[in-house]
């Protein structure tokens, strides 16, 4: 009689990564439109970016009857240890219940296991799981001993995943995972994948690079069979990142190195479709993807300076369309692109244009403004009137892209 694989139990509120092709953790390109694009296109699980502890904490639960979302905000500080009561809110976190609640893992940055369990505590009960970053080699990150710097302090890790397990699983009744990078050699991998296993986690995520590697370097994979003999071993469920291009791939890797799952990051963010079984239709044309993706903007108001950034990658960089988005500053602009096919969302557009404050009296605020409309005002020249204007609208895509004010709620619940 054949005994059945080991299994750390997955808690009612959870979810198993197992047989699951699922979208990776991507700042910027992790924002809730770009998590329901993948959805749509058949991602089983999708991850949000990875928000730090600290920015969490403090945050105001608010539910948006608009939007049907829920978004915790808070007032910016700008440094400052006392933030002005009369400013409007930051959003730091937004997300739909009902399209993505049960299928969304929160990513948190963290390095203390304290304030890893008091930030999780704040999320924990609209998600079906919270991820740790101890991957990430970026210097926002690892400069303050969060990401791809964990997996050099392996304990301060674990005693933030043992942490979490012992204050948030019990309450929330949702699964704990981590997401890690391999490290110098195999033995310090396997160490450090069996320690890890220990804590009581249900999933381990290993992208497929060290630390030091970038994304256009390949992607190795010699380790991974053994990566995913201890999972097994220890109940946990394996996923693989790294270099994966769509489902069928994902596929073929899964049983190629007997991983539970894998996940997808840059090409998505070009084409989420990639998602896609080819019975299911394939990869998608760019067009059909870039009006899916603005219908999930308009639909919950994306800041536009992140509609943009995805826009550039989903648009072909050799179409006169990616320049058109590249110097477009509006939703409304985007919808009277020539070509695009994108002039029925015009109506909406305007309306999210006007709730964000993108107006065309905001070209007009700054420095860059200022000068535009002097030169206006005592005839300069017409190419220095376009000069302007495209600072102007920079300036305008820059703010966007740092900050976007929240309007006022109809309920709103504090954490």
């Amino acid at each position: 009689m054949t005994s059945l694989p080991k299994r750390v139990p997955i808690p009612k509120n959870g979810v198993d990564y197992r047989e699951k092709i699922v979208l990776a953790p991507m700042v910027r390109s992790g924002e809730l439109p770009s998590r329901l694009l993948a959805l749509h296109y058949g991602a089983d699980l999708v991850w949000g970016p990875e928000t730090v502890d600290r920015s969490l904490i403090g945050t105001t639960r608010r539910v948006n009857e608009t939007l049907k979302t829920i978004d915790f905000t808070r007032l910016p500080s700008h440094g400052a240890k006392d933030p002005r009561k009369d400013q409007a809110e930051s959003l730091i976190y937004r997300l739909h219940p009902e399209r993505e609640g049960r299928r969304l893992v929160f990513q948190i940055g963290t390095s203390d296991p304290e304030r890893a369990v008091q930030a999780a505590r704040v999320v924990a009960a609209d998600v079906a799981g919270i991820d740790v970053n101890a991957g990430c080699p970026k210097p926002f990150s690892t400069s303050g001993g969060m990401g791809a710097a964990l997996l050099q302090t392996p304990d301060k890790l674990c005693s933030i995943l043992e942490a979490l397990v012992k204050e948030i699983t019990p309450e929330f009744e949702i699964g704990i995972s981590v997401k890690i990078r391999l490290l110098e050699t195999p033995e310090l991998t396997e160490t450090l994948v069996r320690k890890l296993c220990a804590t009581g986690i249900t999933g381990l995520t290993i992208h497929c690079r060290t630390t030091p590697m970038r994304p256009r370097e390949r992607a190795i994979r010699e380790q991974l069979k053994m990566i995913a003999d201890i999972c097994r071993e220890s109940g946990v469920a394996c996923l693989m990142n790294g270099d994966v291009k769509n489902r069928a791939e994902a596929e073929q890797l899964i049983t190629e190195y007997g991983v539970d799952g894998a996940m997808i990051a840059t090409a998505a963010e070009s084409n989420s479709s990639c998602f896609r079984s080819e019975a299911d239709g394939g990869l998608a044309p760019w067009r059909e993807v870039a009006e899916q993706y603005m219908k999930f903007c308009l639909d919950v108001e994306n800041r536009w300076g992140n509609t943009k950034y995805l826009l550039n990658h989903i648009v072909p960089g050799k179409l006169l369309a990616h320049n058109e988005v590249t110097s477009s500053m509006s939703y409304q602009q985007i919808c009277k692109i020539e070509n695009f096919g994108l002039g029925h969302f015009e109506a909406r557009a305007k309306e999210v244009d006007d709730r964000l404050g993108i107006t065309p009296e905001t070209l007009s605020q700054g420095r860059s403004g200022k000068k535009y409309k002097r030169s206006m005002a005592t005839g300069g020249s017409q190419s220095k009137i376009r000069k302007l204007e495209h600072e102007a609208k920079n300036n305008l895509a820059e703010r966007s892209v740092q900050e976007q004010p929240v309007a006022a709620p109809a309920v709103a619940l504090n954490v």
